[in-house]
């Protein structure tokens, strides 16, 4: 399947297939050009490759959500955050449906005049992300899933 290509100073996309994300990356930057940048941030978080909130070794991550309201809504988070830092562009690509250990989860990637501004707007989505992102997680082990309660630290 595949990646549609990013585009846009604020662009979304929720993948459900693994996906490369410097390859993903490089298709972003290449639709912005890089005319007026002088920094760039960038966060790639993978499945954990260990074991479940009950330590139980981790076959797979699940992620279900609603199409349509949670693309949305990582949009509104996206436009929020990057009027707040003042940032010229924001790239989210976040994976759905059933994920292993390794492969990659998110990738969050921020354009902007400064590298301050720039960091800050990557670390604040990511938080924003984790917390208010309708998704609702499943672990895989043992050939049954386990809803996850809560959210993981920082």
């Amino acid at each position: 399947m595949p990646i549609p290509s990013p585009s846009g100073p604020i662009a979304v996309q929720l993948l459900e297939a693994p996906f490369e994300p410097l390859e993903l990356l490089a298709t972003w930057q290449r639709s912005l050009g890089a005319a007026g940048t002088a920094a760039e941030s960038h966060f790639i978080g993978r499945v954990r490759p260990t074991t479940t909130a009950a330590g139980e070794p981790l076959e797979a991550l699940e992620l279900e959500h609603y199409p349509g309201m949670s693309e949305a809504q990582l949009r509104t988070l996206a436009e929020a955050c990057a009027a707040r830092h003042g940032v010229g562009a924001v790239l989210v690509a976040h994976r759905v449906g059933r994920i292993a250990p390794g492969e990659a989860i998110v990738l969050v990637a921020v354009q902007a005049d400064r590298r301050g501004p720039a960091l800050r707007c990557v670390q604040e989505l990511l938080e924003d992300l984790k917390h208010h992102a309708p998704f609702w997680k499943r672990e895989w082990s043992g050939g049954s899933g386990t809803w996850v309660a809560g959210n993981t630290p920082l």
